[in-house]
């Protein structure tokens, strides 16, 4: 029997892929053909495979441009400002009138344009009698979500810095398939209608989504052959939970720490751990260190990700050991774990799970020719190893889904959104001691400067996700942890902290309509 749950795990991804891919091809071609429209949503199926064409969508735009690439080197994560010839430098020197860039940035505006209009064709689908209640709200609701999310993420990225200038007109909000231009929105109005998105889609979730009552359901597959997989895999979905988190997000992008408190506090943590379910559970030592599959992703503890069997592919183009340090690896500054290195600084405990996502590696040969050139040695360097694929050896039973994930939300978030918005101080400890004691860390004292520990824990849980940069931007921080020296910070010019609105989308609604500021 367990050979057969193991066969039928394997069999569910390969669907969900298969699934994906066909329907990426039909949205991005045949989306304005209304006869196949109609066609599509005929039957529950057909509003499955519409849902996870968004999903599959949403790969090429996340997977690089806005969590593993770009975003978290303007994050001044990596290594990459002081050296001339990286290939990353435009983005870790704020370039935006750099043609790359800017070609980069509408690339962005337009792919989040059109699965907005792609998720709206669904949400006005479902407004019939054809779905079961469940189907309806599960579709529906992840629909919804799916909206508030894409346009919390333009807000994020073009909008202004929130708590400065909340009344500045930003990005359009895309609520309608129709080809119409919509209006240019303040970013307070843009804010108030993902949070209205995302209610509504909490309101269908909570008495639907079957994570509340029998977890993600990634693992654990029925034996009788009638299982439909629509409903499992629920990280792989935004999912009640998620949306709860994106609310939290929305609220505390917003200034409001008292909702977005009570929001992961009792919305999420208060109810993910019960004496039944355990929904999220912390990743354990021995998952981290599972011969040639090591867990790296703590992906028991993600909330919502994408699948992407094509991850290696970004390991390959921005980790790997393969690539010159200086030019094209994202990488910390330094040579080892110790010494003059910012992986000595940035961990503050040898025995941190996060720090197993690290590894020091020979300089590759071109580098040690250059060196050689020169009259020097080529030093060791290093390398990040949470999106590399598994080793050879690995044995796989098929329940690895972590093998492909890319991350958006993750339950350490939740923990650190409590210990920001809380009014107590000793409560805002106990849970980022809750954080560090499952990272096999020893506990920090309350003397400590609350702002600056927040920041660090956040910074080491989110490399490779894209969510630092947001982080500081929401705060507006004038400076940022250094990616170029082994310690301290850097200062940031706030206007950096806002993406350019392409002049393509100004030039389309001409003079008279909404203008540049």
């Amino acid at each position: 029997m367990k050979n057969m749950i193991k066969a039928k795990v394997i069999a569910a991804v390969v669907l969900l892929g298969f699934g994906f891919s066909s329907c990426n091809d039909w949205l991005e071609v045949k989306m304005q053909d209304k006869i196949m429209e109609n066609a599509l949503f005929a039957d529950y199926k057909g509003y499955m495979t519409a849902l996870n064409g968004v999903y599959i969508g949403m790969l090429d735009l996340y997977s690089r441009s806005l969590t593993t690439g770009s975003l978290d080197v303007m994050a001044q994560y990596y290594n990459v400002s002081q050296n001339n010839n990286h290939s990353m430098k435009l983005y870790a020197t704020y370039l935006y009138s750099d043609p790359s860039i800017e070609t980069a940035t509408t690339s962005i505006w337009n792919q989040a344009y059109t699965l907005l209009a792609n998720t709206n064709v669904i949400i006005e689908h479902t407004d019939n009698d054809m779905l079961t209640p469940q189907q309806h709200a599960v579709i529906r609701g992840e629909a919804l979500a799916l909206r508030a999310f894409i346009h919390f993420d333009l807000l994020r990225l073009y909008g202004p810095i929130f708590s400065e200038n909340s009344k500045k007109v930003c990005i359009p909000y895309q609520a309608s398939s129709k080809r119409e231009i919509q209006p240019m929105l303040p970013a307070d109005e843009v804010l108030e209608k993902v949070i209205a998105d995302l209610r509504e889609a909490e309101s269908l979730l909570v008495l639907h989504d079957p994570i509340i009552t029998e977890g993600v359901k990634n693992s654990s597959i029925s034996d009788d052959g009638a299982t439909s997989y629509d409903m499992s895999f629920r990280q792989l979905r935004l999912n009640y939970y998620a949306v709860q988190v994106l609310l939290a997000r929305a609220y505390m992008w917003k200034g409001d720490n008292a909702t977005a408190y009570k929001i992961a506090k009792e919305q999420i943590l208060d109810k993910i751990t019960t004496k039944d379910l355990e929904v999220f559970p912390w990743v354990t030592k021995e998952q981290t260190e599972i011969n040639g599959r090591p867990d790296l992703l703590f992906s028991s503890e993600v909330m919502f990700s994408l699948y992407n069997s094509k991850r290696t592919d970004i390991y390959n183009g921005y980790f790997a050991a393969s690539l010159r340090a200086l030019s094209g690896r994202l990488t910390f500054f330094g040579s080892g774990f110790s010494g003059d290195s910012k992986i000595a600084t940035f961990y503050d405990d040898e025995s941190d799970f996060r720090l197993k996502a690290w590894e020091v590696v020979e300089p590759t040969d071109a580098e040690r020719q250059e060196a050689e050139s020169k009259g020097e040695v080529a030093p060791n360097t290093l390398i990040f190893k949470k999106y590399q694929d598994f080793s050879r050896e690995a044995i796989i039973d098929g329940t690895e889904t972590y093998r492909y994930m890319i991350p958006l939300i993750r339950l350490s978030e939740v923990y650190l959104m409590v210990a920001e918005c809380t009014t107590n101080r000793t409560e805002a400890f106990e849970m980022i001691n809750t954080l560090r004691k499952n990272r096999d860390c020893l506990d920090i004292d309350e003397s400590q400067d609350l702002q600056k520990v927040l920041t660090y824990e956040m910074a080491r849980e989110v490399i490779g996700e894209g969510q630092l940069f947001y982080f500081y931007k929401r705060r507006a921080a004038e400076s940022m942890i250094s990616g170029t020296k082994a310690d301290g910070t850097v200062p940031m010019v706030k206007s950096y902290y806002e993406f350019p609105i392409p002049q393509a989308e100004f030039d389309k609604r001409g003079s008279g309509t909404d203008t540049k500021e």
